[in-house]
């Protein structure tokens, strides 16, 4: 197991060197000048080389692409060309209300639509089954916008069991007042597609011999469907759950522009209009890494829920 960790760990190596790469290109020959962008329109061209030279951006590329590979490998991406605040502190502060949202309401979502999509296959071609069918895919063809608006106007403005908008300090009052709303919305549109999705990968497992045998040998359906199906059906559960993970977080930019949380979402949106070039690229290579760190922890989640998956 360690062998096979050090093995993928050094083979991230090239696969991160390469989005630093096409991180660097895209913002310093496809992005254009940021002295421009930081100059605004009424500016000459002392201060244009001034502030240049401040950014580094006057030394050679290879120079360039030294600072911004150390700037990785420290984790310090300057300040903000907006707030002047520093990245770390900018990343570190909106983390924490993005995982308020989104912890739970991943979690809430994969637990009932798993639990959804069992029953369902358990009454496959069913009425029932059909109806859930017909009820999902309305569901999908609404925006979340759509969710979003009247969620808002029904359950906050008319019903006040919410508020419209706003955190605050305390992460209780954050997650059971500020965030419920929005890990409701979260779950009325994550539970159709994932239901769906859920529901096909049991009924792969369920035509599969094994289940035929255990039928045979007099195994209880519910024991088939909770025990047998459920546990052959994880691995490409896993899959797309950690596929899904790090864009998650940029995701919900919808939801936190909407309710004013103020994650990492909300301030990539926010720093796309601002041009604040190094937000942009710190979170670009954060979500990178988070997305090679979460194959990683796939592979080895694979092992223990099946222990016959070999990693080699």
């Amino acid at each position: 197991m360690s062998a096979y960790i050090i093995r993928r760990l050094w083979q991230m190596l090239p696969t991160m060197l390469g989005v630093v790469l096409l991180v660097f290109f895209i913002f310093n020959w496809v992005g254009g000048d940021p002295a421009y962008v930081l100059a605004g329109k009424i500016s000459n061209q002392e201060q244009i080389d001034n502030i240049r030279r401040q950014l580094g951006v006057d030394q050679p590329y290879w120079v360039q692409l030294g600072i911004f590979l150390k700037q990785i490998v420290t984790a310090d991406f300057g300040a903000s060309w907006s707030t002047n605040e520093r990245v770390s502190h900018i990343l570190l502060t909106r983390l924490g209300p993005s995982l308020t949202v989104l912890v739970p309401l991943t979690i809430l979502a994969t637990l009932i639509s798993i639990g959804l999509a069992l029953a369902v296959a358990y009454v496959r071609g069913s009425f029932t089954d059909r109806m859930v069918m017909i009820v999902c895919t309305v569901g999908l063809s609404i925006s979340i916008l759509v969710y979003i608006i009247v969620f808002q106007y029904v359950f906050a403005y008319k019903l006040g069991w919410f508020p419209v908008q706003g955190w605050g300090d305390s992460f209780i009052q954050n997650l059971f007042v500020y965030a419920s709303l929005p890990i409701l919305i979260g779950l009325v549109v994550s539970i159709a597609p994932n239901l769906r999705l859920y529901r096909t990968f049991f009924l792969d497992e369920i035509n599969q011999d094994y289940v035929r045998t255990a039928r045979a040998k007099g195994v209880s359906e519910n024991r088939i469907m909770w025990i047998h199906v459920l546990r052959n059906a994880s691995i490409p559960i896993i899959t797309f759950l950690m596929a899904e993970l790090p864009g998650l977080l940029l995701g919900s930019f919808l939801i936190e522009r909407f309710f004013s949380i103020p994650g990492i979402g909300r301030e990539v949106i926010l720093a796309v209009e601002r041009s604040d070039f190094p937000v942009i690229k710190a979170i670009t290579v954060y979500v990178a890494f988070a997305t090679i760190a979460t194959n990683l922890l796939a592979d080895l989640t694979y092992k223990a829920v099946d222990p016959r998956v070999q990693l080699k």
